[in-house]
């Protein structure tokens, strides 16, 4: 490995500025994570592409924002602009529960450390360096910022919000993944464009006073959504922009969208519908140390590192549309995919790291088993408008062959620093099976074969979320027939193998849809396919995802027709405990539970001896 210093790492302070001979800085990135130079954490990734261009970047981790401020000012005014991120997470899923408990550890703090970061860093940071710099432009991004860019509800206060960038007083967004859009942001300043003339870039976001003209762009047609006060007067009407919202974020070609916010306009112009080859390759060949930043070298572990530092990622982007995830909001509906040759050289790059001991945790994304999958004819997919390719089936236009990914494999572990590689990603199962996959040739078994009897290390994560079917529908899941199929060809390719596994499922209780007799079913369903439930959570309402405008509306956005929601604490509860039918303490709440229901027949065959 290429002998590292101190100035392999951005630098975070003064001294470290000066060891570099700059007298004053291009870019000033605050971020609400700790510093870790790694692709997998996004303002390291933005701070590495601004550096390409030639610019004079620092990063400022997790700044003390309840001091004198110091953190703030330490490096003082940039030339170009300040960049604000949250972190990896939004801050609020960061530091709550499902039941809105503070949690005490932060997987982004050294040490696992809780209280190094505030609520909505976003807005908290922008705030500060606006009343400091008042002069000086500031940019958000991020999954905090890109989640909370309209009008959407607020899980913890439990009310609707405005567009963040609203809220924070910033001067520009960058919504998703943002490499594309900082760069054109740049190559507009240094041409001489001035910031407030920077509206036509994809993938941003900006305010326009209501008496000013909305400026116009051939590029896009523009459609308004209902107002922030519409929306807080109607949910009906909420719930009819979300599905405006996630139609035009999962189309090639989008529309711009405009929302009215008291007395601004919020205009969002489209995303970049995904990254070309030799873009994503551009960014992941970037110099990083994949490394904490040298300051944290006596400090305590940061875990969040500690889980995916001897893994690769090897795409972006999932189609799979999950009514309860961000992914596809954030990262995009079409997965963007490395090329081989970038792949292995990071690999060999990992494989140069300290306490490297020749296995790999994970070579996956999103989602383990999306790379190289794309529409067979792209016109076809230019004029879709589903959230999901693979529900309710899979797209005839959707080339789900596994055969890149097997080949990328054998070439991995053909390298001589490679002993084993594991998949720590979740695999889509529902692109395994035949039933459900007519169009995936015959690699599907091939690909099943390969990777039960080499690289699952003893677990293969999946995610069923659910057994009943109507729930399963709302949450964009496939049956839970296709599980127990899947499971059936995992034990046997074990077995043959001589290999000792199992399937770790994942579920969710309380997600829209989800009565309690539904729970009930589940815990019977999993019992008899021999499960004691381990990965386990409650839903857990997060920004722009179709679920949780459920949960706030009551109602499915796409027809508007009422949905069962459980949101009072005990509603949540009576759910969750069925997870843990087998534990004594539950036993006789979910036989009373059951009574009260007439559902006897569950009750004999989830408690009966």
């Amino acid at each position: 490995m290429e002998k590292l210093t101190r100035q392999s790492w951005l630098p975070t302070t003064r001294k470290e500025v000066k060891e570099r001979g700059w007298d004053e800085l291009d870019v000033i990135l605050f971020t609400g994570d700790a510093y870790i130079d790694h692709p997998s954490f996004g303002m390291a990734v933005i701070g590495r592409v601004l550096e390409d261009l030639g610019l004079k970047v620092a990063i400022v981790p997790q700044p003390n924002w309840k001091d004198d401020l110091r953190d703030f000012k330490k490096l003082g005014t940039p030339r170009l602009f300040f960049g604000v991120s949250a972190g990896v997470m939004d801050s609020m899923v960061n530091h709550y529960t499902a039941n809105r408990r503070l949690r005490s550890n932060d997987a982004y703090t050294p040490g696992n450390k809780s209280g190094f970061r505030p609520d909505y860093p976003t807005i908290v940071y922008t705030k500060i360096l606006k009343d400091l710099f008042p002069e000086t432009p500031v940019i958000i991004g991020g999954v905090e910022a890109s989640m909370r860019r309209f009008t959407h509800y607020d899980y913890w206060k439990n009310e609707l919000q405005k567009s963040m960038l609203w809220q924070s007083g910033a001067d520009l967004m960058v919504y998703g993944m943002g490499e594309k859009p900082i760069v054109e942001i740049v190559r507009l300043l240094q041409k001489g464009v001035p910031f407030n003339k920077l509206n036509t870039i994809p993938q941003t976001g900006f305010l326009v006073k209501s008496q000013m003209e909305i400026p116009v762009n051939r590029n896009w047609e523009t459609i308004f959504l209902f107002s922030h006060k519409d929306c807080l007067a109607d949910k009906v009407l909420f719930a009819r922009n979300f599905k405006t919202i996630e139609v035009e974020s999962n189309r090639i070609h989008a529309n711009r969208l405009v929302q009215h916010i008291d007395d601004e306009f919020l205009v969002v112009n489209p995303a970049n519908a995904f990254l070309e080859e030799k873009e994503i390759d551009k960014i992941y060949d970037l110099p990083f140390t994949r490394l904490p930043h040298f300051k944290y070298k006596s400090k305590n572990p940061i875990p969040a590192y500690e889980m995916i530092k001897f893994s690769v990622n090897i795409h972006r982007g999932c189609f799979g549309g999950c009514s309860f995830c961000t992914i596809s909001a954030h990262q995009g509906k079409f997965v963007s995919s490395r090329s081989e040759k970038s792949i292995l050289e990071e690999v060999k790059k990992v494989s140069q790291l300290p306490d490297f001991k020749g296995s790999l945790s994970d070579l996956g994304g999103p989602s383990a088993n999306m790379y190289k999958m794309k529409g067979v004819d792209r016109s076809i997919c230019e004029k879709c408008r589903r959230p999901s390719c693979i529900f309710p089936k899979v797209c005839f236009n959707l080339n789900t062959s596994h055969k890149p990914l097997m080949e990328l494999y054998d070439k991995v572990e053909s390298l001589p620093e490679i002993e084993k590689v594991n998949i720590g990603s979740g695999i889509r199962y529902d692109l395994l099976m035949k039933e459900r996959n007519v169009k995936g040739g015959d690699d599907i078994d091939g690909y099943l074969k390969r990777l039960i009897t080499k690289n699952v290390s003893g677990r293969l994560k999946i995610a069923p979320e659910h057994t009943s079917d109507n729930v399963l529908k709302i949450m964009r899941k496939p049956s839970f027939e296709l599980y127990d199929s899947f499971k059936k060809k995992f034990n046997s390719i074990s077995q043959k193998a001589g290999l000792n596994q199992q399937i770790i499922p994942y579920f969710i209780s309380s997600h829209p849809g989800s009565k309690e007799e539904d729970m009930a079913k589940l815990a019977a369903d999993t019992k008899a396919a021999g499960l004691q439930l381990e990965q386990v959570q409650g839903f857990t309402p997060t920004p722009m995802t179709n679920a949780t405008v459920m949960y706030y509306t009551g109602l499915n956005p796409y027809d508007l027709k009422p949905v069962y929601v459980a949101r009072s604490k005990s509603e949540k509860e009576k759910q969750h405990i069925y997870f843990f039918w087998y534990k004594p303490e539950f036993r006789n709440r979910i036989k009373a539970s059951l009574e009260k229901l007439g559902r006897t027949d569950i009750l004999k065959s989830l408690l009966g001896k």
